[in-house]
């Protein structure tokens, strides 16, 4: 596409019910809550096709990291947001998840499970990586991935 640069991932958005849980929970994984704003008006409901849309917007970032990463995070005010009954359920079309790369795999998962958070899976050695699933806000899936010999 013509010379258009591209330096790689930017942000992933997430909507919530429970935001305080959702800071919580992406801080686990080394996240920090950079922004807190509430989005609304007719610019940003043009923006996102959503007549009448408000809702708390949060940015988390991951500090230094070697490139940009950063979890938005969404409660809305209003239109009453749809649950998805099938958020986590991965043999579908569309979204199905998203992975973080860590170091610690274990010592990670082990701050989850103190926090009350449960894994999907065990624990799996896949190529040079060992990967979990884990349940995350709005039952978005999200992979954890420790690379070795990297």
């Amino acid at each position: 596409m013509g010379n258009a640069r591209h330096s790689g991932f930017d942000h992933v958005t997430i909507a919530v019910e429970d935001l305080d849980g959702a800071v919580e929970f992406f801080g686990l994984l080394g996240f920090t809550k950079t922004h807190a704003v509430v989005v609304c008006g007719e610019e940003m409901s043009r923006y996102m096709g959503i007549p009448d849309w408000e809702a708390d917007h949060g940015t988390l970032e991951l500090q230094g990291a070697v490139t940009h990463q950063e979890v938005q995070l969404l409660r809305f005010h209003r239109p009453e947001p749809r649950a998805d009954p099938d958020e986590a359920d991965l043999a579908r079309l569309g979204f199905n998840h998203i992975c973080f790369a860590v170091e610690g795999l274990d010592a990670t998962v082990a701050r989850l499970l103190d926090a009350g958070l449960h894994l999907r899976n065990d624990v799996l050695e896949f190529h040079d990586r060992r990967l979990v699933f884990v349940s995350g806000p709005g039952d978005v899936t999200i992979e954890l991935a420790e690379w070795q010999d990297r």
